[in-house]
């Protein structure tokens, strides 16, 4: 059903019309064949082109379509003194969606993380996190509101087991104060036991259960990986920012990875973004890619397309390479034409092949 266009009707699971929101109504969804089937949200006012690179759109699983996105960011941008290190970033993500960043090294993927969680303010732009301004908030803010991550470098408290790793990110929801802490009171002991269920339950779910009584420091590395990302998942995020989680790890660790990452996309129902330079899983889990170059999006689309972008081939093997890329599979159609037509001639005999 290629451009054919159908308009919302007020069936939404969250309200869109809110003056605040980066959405404004009423609402227009174009499906296109060539981005997967999935839906293209924009703004019933705005002209829509099925030729549109869809660097400003917002693309969205169908299974999301009915809902508005968990994650709005519009023409973010941050400059750091005279430098700018993102600019006019805008994407989307849908509600249980896995979406990758994408780019060479210096692109500021990680950077555009740090506005998110708010360890950066952006110097422009707005976020919209669950259909709300994120403006003001802070980092523990964030977390409270529902945004999990996870970093480039593990961030284990290596010296506490891993039952108690998992405690920790659990302690945001329990229902006692220091004083209770010191007398030990019924309510505390309460809270105690309930926050060691649940960190039983959470390493049960990744197979880690044995390990509970383990020093976090003595894991192996993919296992501290998963501890990482289970910490992040025990306070219960509605998004979960994945920051090159298959770093250091060999081909084995990082195909267990894929599986466990859409394991937790499917049991816990919530949004995942990661940013990744192993295209093998990128290209493996990711329904949406948004590609970065000196902080700028250079292409977007789904994993299909992604591949065979000449601008992401540039930013990544460099104007020589991609170039010779190109040229390349020109003289292979060369090549195969001239097969075709049996002029081509033997290096060797030189006569004509037949």
């Amino acid at each position: 059903m290629a451009d054919e266009k159908y308009t919302y009707d007020n069936t939404l699971d969250d309200d869109i019309s809110d003056s605040g929101h980066g959405y404004e109504d009423p609402q227009e969804i174009y499906y296109d064949d060539n981005v997967g089937g999935r839906a293209v949200f924009v703004d019933a006012k705005e002209q829509w082109s099925p030729d549109d690179p869809y660097l400003d759109k917002t693309i969205i699983p169908e299974r999301d379509q009915k809902k508005t996105p968990v994650l709005e960011v519009k023409n973010l941008g941050i400059d750091f003194g005279g430098l700018t290190a993102v600019d006019n970033f805008n994407m989307a993500l849908g509600r249980t969606e896995i979406g990758g960043l994408i780019g060479p090294n210096g692109a500021g993927k990680t950077t555009i993380f740090n506005m998110l969680t708010k360890v950066y303010e952006p110097t422009r732009g707005e976020i919209f996190f669950n259909n709300k301004s994120t403006k003001g908030m802070n980092t523990v803010d964030m977390n409270k509101a529902g945004m999990a991550r996870t970093f480039q470098n593990i961030r284990l408290f290596d010296k506490l087991t891993v039952e108690e790793n998992i405690k920790v990110a659990l302690h945001h929801s329990t229902d006692y104060n220091l004083l209770n802490g010191v007398l030990h009171t019924r309510k505390y002991r309460r809270e105690e036991r309930r926050i060691h269920q649940e960190s039983l339950k959470m390493l049960d779910i990744f197979g880690m259960a044995d390990l509970a009584d383990h020093r976090a420091g003595s894991l192996p590395y993919g296992a501290q990986r998963r501890l990482e990302i289970m910490r992040a998942l025990a306070t219960k995020p509605r998004l979960l920012l994945l920051d090159e989680p298959a770093a250091g790890m060999n081909p084995s660790e990082t195909a267990d990875l894929m599986d466990t990452i859409k394991d937790i996309r499917d049991r816990f129902q919530i949004a995942i973004l990661l940013i990744e330079h192993d295209m093998s899983l990128v290209m493996g889990i990711c329904e949406g890619i948004a590609v970065l170059n000196y902080g700028r999006t250079i292409a977007k689309g789904s994993p299909e397309e992604i591949q065979s972008n000449p601008q992401v081939i540039e930013a990544y093997l460099g104007k020589s390479r991609g170039k010779m890329v190109e040229e390349e599979e020109e003289e292979k159609k060369d090549l195969e034409k001239a097969l075709q037509r049996g002029k081509i001639t033997s290096k060797v005999s030189g006569k004509e092949g037949k």
